[in-house]
């Protein structure tokens, strides 16, 4: 798996980063973050983090740059990306395009801790960036992020604890990757 490049896509509070980062540590793996990539970015242009969302919500040009970067990583190999259109951004380099999921009220519970926010506001504010994003993600790429069918795998992250959830990811992964270099469906 040493060259592998796995993806890891969800919608927000579904645990993407907790989980890419405990994939990439497992197997050995680097751990790239297009929300990483979108501050840094941020963080160049001396702007915060709001500021430049409007601005990236104006036009496809960040998005392109951050897509471009993802790509760039996808193409070093041995890499888990941690990014919301990862699949679709990297495509055939992609050897495994892994979905998180989790029921809207366990999203925003999660949410609203890490954030140290109200749930109503975690759900007020999440669902409006969701829409948003939809709709940017349809307008400028033609990508429906209610297909899932890109997807190889995806795992609900809220049936068990984290850390069960993690050995059963990293298990799951393994055995996928198995699968595929004995020949099996």
């Amino acid at each position: 798996m040493a060259g592998a490049v796995i993806t890891v896509s969800g919608p927000h509070g579904t645990g993407k980063s907790t989980y890419a980062k405990a994939l990439a540590e497992a197997l050995n793996l680097r751990y790239v973050c297009a929300g990483d990539l979108f501050r840094e970015l941020a963080k160049e242009r001396k702007m915060g983090l709001q500021e430049f969302s409007r601005i990236a919500a104006e036009g496809p040009a960040i998005d392109h740059i951050i897509d471009e970067r993802t790509k760039e990583e996808a193409e070093k190999g041995g890499v888990v990306i941690d990014a919301q259109l990862g699949a679709w951004m990297v495509k055939k380099l992609a050897d495994m395009k892994l979905l998180l999921t989790a029921p809207d009220e366990v999203r925003m519970r999660r949410i609203a801790e890490r954030e140290g926010i109200s749930i109503p506001s975690a759900r007020k504010q999440t669902l409006s960036r969701e829409l948003v994003q939809k709709q940017r993600y349809k307008k400028y790429y033609g990508i429906d992020v209610d297909d899932l069918s890109v997807y190889d795998l995806r795992i609900d992250t809220s049936l068990h604890p984290i850390e069960k959830t993690k050995s059963m990811v990293i298990e799951t992964v393994r055995n996928y990757f198995n699968k595929k270099k004995s020949g099996g469906p």
